[in-house]
């Protein structure tokens, strides 16, 4: 019974197929705060937030979609808030889907398609930090799906607050 729940439930995304037509960095950027202040390296708790946010467009070409991701890393000393370093990354791919209905393409721009680009993104950061005379970040999976419904749930909320009280 199983089989047959499972041969069921994959039958809708049969018909999709994304393909990655091309990966790049748009833009990166790397602050060692730490280097320009002279802080010794043994004085430092870090305390790292990551900021995330996305963008997806149509190309001209049919069935192709350009989706950006864009992180800024920031890491802080816990001891007194001072900026250690600073990781900005803009990471895009270039994307051929089909089979997907319109309805949902948007939000599978922006969560399939990230989670496609996540690993390189991660990497990078990584090996940026590490160049840049940190230990390398490997920054936690991103939850896509949610950041795509909390997106949602915002756009709500102003649409809610812009509408005249009656």
């Amino acid at each position: 019974m199983t089989e047959a729940n499972g041969a069921a439930a994959a039958q809708p995304s049969e018909g999709v197929k994304m393909q990655v037509l091309g990966q790049f960095i748009r833009d990166l950027s790397f602050e060692n705060a730490v280097a320009q202040r002279g802080m010794q390296a043994g004085d430092v708790q870090p305390d790292t937030q990551v900021a995330v946010s996305l963008d997806a467009r149509k190309r001209s070409a049919d069935n192709q979609f350009e989706v950006i991701t864009k992180f800024r890393v920031t890491s802080k000393n816990k001891a007194n808030d001072e900026v250690l370093f600073v990781v900005e990354l803009d990471y895009g791919g270039i994307f051929h889907v089909e089979g997907v209905p319109e309805d949902q393409m948007h939000p599978f721009l922006l969560i399939e398609c990230p989670r496609m680009l996540f690993p390189f993104v991660r990497r990078i950061i990584s090996d940026v930090t590490r160049d840049g005379g940190f230990p390398p970040l490997n920054i936690d999976t991103v939850d896509f799906l949610a950041l795509y419904r909390a997106e949602l749930a915002r756009r709500v909320e102003e649409q809610k607050a812009a509408q005249p009280a009656n």
